[in-house]
Formats: structure tokens, sequence, C-alpha cells
């Protein structure tokens, strides 16, 4: 296990970050850590997905289709734990896509989106978005956050009001990516899912687990985001090699689901958190 990794801000400002590695909790941590107010800048690029709707390119209108089809099995998964639905936070909201889909669902759904851009995407949906976690609720049956821990600015913090908001009965859905899967070998530093600075902290299966026992929290379940793969590896090519190789994007994110069949090592995973 290397103590440390160098790597680059491909999609925005050709800044390089270290990974530092905690041998305590097995996660890398960004460093150095922008300003709170600097932060904000690197997310500052047309090319930055999550916050837009755009169909622009072939890479973007794949990732509009194959968001459409996740968003019916991400709400699949939330109601095979928690079936009379109920009250649910999207932490990292978005465009407001999977609020708007839920709600439809029954669910009573709001989210919470730093982005002004992408809030004010999310709103024209007819979504309940505000900018900043609420201090105090009532207890949501649900929460998820769909590749947005890595994001968070104060790891302890963002764990405590989980542990807190999370009704005794609710469940946490946490999507994040997994530095230990063979598409994270196989493209190394160029990994498109360390996205520094953006993303400030990247875990393994081990850390999720140490991080919520530490809040007396713990997995029950672990499922795959196997689109991930393909999508993540098709951007490592374009780091890589400045082409978006299509074909062998695909053999690597096949490779990587086939490998890990066997140590449930995919390139994203989905963490299901209750209260112990």
């Amino acid at each position: 296990m290397k103590t440390t990794l160098e790597v680059k801000d491909h999609s925005v400002s050709g800044e390089s970050f270290r990974l530092e590695y905690d041998a305590k909790l097995h996660m890398y941590v960004t460093t150095p850590k922008p300003s709170k107010e600097k932060l904000p800048s690197y997310y500052a690029s047309e090319d930055y997905i999550s916050h837009t709707d755009g169909k622009r390119s072939l890479f973007e209108k794949m990732y509009q289709v194959v968001k459409g089809i996740t968003l019916s099995r991400k709400q699949k998964l939330l109601t095979s734990y928690i079936p009379q639905k109920g009250a649910l936070l999207d932490i990292g909201a978005g465009t407001g896509d999977f609020l708007e889909y839920v709600l439809k669902k029954g669910w009573n759904a709001s989210g919470v989106e730093p982005s002004e851009k992408a809030r004010a995407l999310a709103i024209q949906k007819n979504v309940s978005v505000v900018e900043a976690l609420p201090e105090n609720s009532n207890g949501y049956n649900a929460i998820t956050m769909w590749h947005v821990l890595e994001h968070v600015y104060d790891l302890e913090e963002q764990l405590r009001w989980l542990k807190k908001n999370l009704s005794r009965e609710g469940a946490l859905f946490v999507a994040v990516p997994n530095f230990e899967s063979h598409d994270a070998s196989m493209y190394n530093t160029d990994w498109a899912a360390y996205d520094v600075p953006r993303h400030l902290y990247h875990f393994s299966k081990k850390a999720i687990q140490l991080l919520f026992e530490e809040q007396q929290m713990r997995v029950v379940a672990i499922h795959p985001m196997k689109f991930d793969a393909f999508y993540v590896s098709l951007l490592s090519e374009k780091y890589k090699t400045r082409k978006m190789n299509y074909v062998k994007a695909f053999l690597c994110g096949w490779r990587s689901n086939q490998k890990a069949r066997k140590t449930n090592n995919y390139s994203s995973l989905i963490y299901v958190i209750k209260h112990i």
C-alpha cells in the first residue's frame, strides 16, 4: 500500500494534490485541503456533470441515459429496506432528478444542494431543495448520499449529523468510489474517481465500516454500482491518453466488474447503514 499518491486535478485547475494514507482507517485523505472559501472554485466547470442536465456530447448523453436507469434501481433499493417509505432527505441532490423520481413514488422527499447552479435546476423540477443541512429534524426514515460523502468538508461533523437525524428504524444509503477496485489499480493516479480536490476522502469498505462504528452505526449491506466501472474507466482513459477510448474503457470496466464478483470490490459501492 502506497502511503502517498500524487494526483492531478484533470477537470478544472490542473493542480496536483497528495493523497495521504490513513493506516488506521485504510483510506486516503486529499492534501492540502482547500479552504472552504476556495473549494467552490474547483467545481466551476461546465464539464462538472452532476451539476448539469447537459446533453452536448455523446458522453453526456450516455450519462443522462444511465442516470435514468439508476434512478429506478436506487428507489427500489430504498423501498426494499423501508417498504413503508416516509420522510427522505437526499444530501447532495444535484439537479434534483432523484428527488423528482422518488416524489412520484410516494416518498415525502426533500434535498440539500450547496451548488446554486444545480439547485436552480432542481427547483425548476418542483422539488424542495435547500442550500444547507437543517439543524434539527424529527428524524428521517431514509437519508441518501449518492457520491457525496467523499465531498463533505468536515467528515466527522457530517457523520455526527447523520447519526442524530436518522430515525431509529431508518436507513442511510451512502454511495462512494472504492479505491480497492480493479479499475482503480489499472489507472493508478489517473483513476478518475480520485477527482481531487473535489473528493477530499477516498474510502475502502473497511474505512466506511470503522467510521460509522465510531458513531454507533453499522453497515448492514453493501450493493454494487456496476455502471460506475464503465463511466470511471472512460474518464480515466481521457485523463491518461487524452482520448475517449470507448473500447478500452468498456473492457476495463467489464474486467473490473468480473473481478469484483469474488471480492465485492466494485468501482463504487452503496452502503446501507443503520443504528446499532
